[in-house]
């Protein structure tokens, strides 16, 4: 079976590079399965979870907040604004960013830009939590 590199890449530094079989994929415009040869496609990402499937191995989930998603005939790189393996998260402080923004939704009106900040910070939070199965 054929494979694609996969890499994940953070202003900061690079999360993931590895040969995978398929990898899914949240855009903005819905969920996307991307498999060896698939076209050519650029597109925004959500903040949600990736799901990376490689031959005789368990289906590995990334945090992904944000981002795009490049595709190639052989390699997908994935530029995000944030990445983290389910090792790397500090489920401990996920849980108090998803309390502090759900106190500051509570508080500001829909149309502040506060409100949209805060859900933002929501949709982190519970997608780090979310990623790291505690």
């Amino acid at each position: 079976m054929s494979t694609f590199l996969l890499e994940i890449v953070t202003p900061e530094r690079k999360v993931y590079a590895e040969q995978v079989d398929m990898v899914s994929v949240k855009g903005t415009e819905g969920e996307l399965g991307i498999l060896p040869n698939h076209i050519p496609l650029v597109t925004p990402l959500r903040i949600a979870p990736i799901t990376v499937k490689k031959a005789g191995s368990k289906d590995e989930v990334i945090a992904v907040n944000g981002g795009f998603m490049e595709v190639r005939k052989d390699k997908v790189v994935i530029l995000a604004e944030s990445a983290e393996l389910p090792e790397q998260i500090d489920i401990d402080r996920a849980r108090a960013a998803k309390e502090r923004a759900e106190k500051r939704l509570a508080e500001t009106k829909q149309d502040n830009v506060d409100f949209k900040r805060a859900e933002a910070s929501l949709q982190r939070a519970l997608n780090r939590i979310g990623v790291s199965g505690k």
